[in-house]
């Protein structure tokens, strides 16, 4: 009996011990073929596109499209709407502008009348607000919670405001070009408090820029002008700046980028400095990207790519004659009035070719999935 007893114990061990090892072998074989079909799905190139969707429209070329609350803004001189893939609207708001420009932030948006006066302010269910400035509007930027600045053209000098998501006035700022100078940009922090602003201007021969944070909440009340903390570029000139997150902000220099940290005074961080001309500049919360001449006929141009630390993720020689590149949801977008080129994050190409119409814009909105802005109507497109 005894002797049955322990040949019992042995196999409930061998057992016991079997159970955890085919239990390893199993996560171990679906882990390598989820790493096999993710390596598959990025670096995979695809040579031909399938058309999804498609809706004709009267006007596309005086119409702009653009990623906006998990839709489609669409603004034109007679008004604004956001759309789904389909263009069936959730909402759509009338105005009259001119020359209509947009700027986005996750579910908020602003239309505003360049060289005009008036600015429209939207959130994903509407018109929130509506300014009529004293000035022609120079730019005009929101903020993810709704905020706007705006450059007013005031002749001898410019203004920069800003205002609340219902269009009220928070505070206005006169700045001449002797001092601080030209303003560039514009950009506002996520929680609304720091109004980003680039200024240029030349002391002797020399161009020399100059960045400034200005602080709206209380930490601001007791600093002149509001400015927090400012910095100065000599020879340098900073066309953009963005926020990227919450906490993190980007100047865009013609001599490579500089990168700002800090919700209440920002600080001074990473910066990369380049000797080639930049020619485009391209970015993310998680990336920027810069394009240079390469003197060479058959790869025209050099793209280097870096993470928000400074780091070069990868260098890529390319022959793509594009007009805009840009990233959208994660990848590099390039394209010209006919052609279109998607690259990943990595640098890794997957897809390069020509596009049945004249390419106005061109997005992503989902997993292999794109919107092409043409100028007889709108396609949603897939790689294939």
């Amino acid at each position: 009996m005894a002797n049955i007893l322990k040949n019992l114990r042995r196999k409930r061990k061998r057992k016991k011990s079997i159970i955890p090892q085919k239990t390893v072998i199993m996560v171990g074989a679906v882990a390598a073929v989820a790493i096999l079909i993710y390596f598959y799905v990025e670096k995979r190139s695809y040579h031909d596109y399938e058309i999804l969707q498609t809706s004709e429209q009267e006007d596309v070329v005086s119409t702009g499209y653009d990623e906006m609350a998990n839709g489609i803004l669409r603004y034109s001189p007679d008004g604004a709407s956001l759309v789904n893939s389909g263009m069936e609207a959730y909402w759509s708001v009338l105005y009259e502008m001119k020359n209509p420009v947009a700027d986005i932030k996750g579910d908020r948006a602003v239309v505003a009348d360049q060289d005009g006066t008036l600015i429209e302010i939207f959130d994903k269910d509407g018109e929130t607000g509506s300014i009529t400035t004293s000035y022609n509007i120079i730019k005009a930027r929101v903020s993810s919670q709704g905020m706007v600045a705006a450059i007013l053209d005031g002749g001898d000098a410019t203004w920069i405001n800003f205002y609340g998501p219902d269009g009220s006035l928070i505070a206005e700022n006169q700045t001449h070009v002797a001092d601080p100078g030209y303003p560039m940009d514009v950009a506002i922090s996520d929680n609304s408090d720091i109004m980003m602003v680039t200024y240029q201007f030349v002391e002797g021969s020399q161009t020399t820029s100059y960045v400034a944070f200005y602080n709206f909440g209380d930490i601001g009340q007791s600093e002149d002008d509001r400015i927090v903390s400012g910095y100065t570029y000599e020879g340098a000139v900073i066309p953009q700046i963005e926020y990227l997150d919450s906490t993190r902000s980007a100047a865009l220099k013609d001599n490579g980028f500089t990168i700002y940290s800090g919700t209440q005074i920002p600080k001074e961080g990473t910066t990369v400095e380049v000797k080639k001309e930049i020619v485009s500049t391209f970015f993310d919360e998680n990336t920027i990207g810069l394009v240079f001449k390469s003197g060479k006929k058959d790869k025209q141009y050099t793209m280097q790519v870096y993470g928000i630390d400074g780091t070069l993720r990868f260098e890529k020689e390319f022959n793509v004659p594009y007009t805009t590149i840009k990233m959208s949801d994660g990848c590099i977008l390039m394209y010209n009035s006919s052609q279109i080129c998607v690259m990943n994050s990595r640098g890794s190409e997957r897809y390069n070719g020509t596009i049945d119409g004249t390419i106005n814009n061109f997005f992503k909105i989902g997993w292999n999935k794109y919107m092409l802005v043409l100028d007889n109507g709108v396609n949603v497109i897939k790689f294939k």
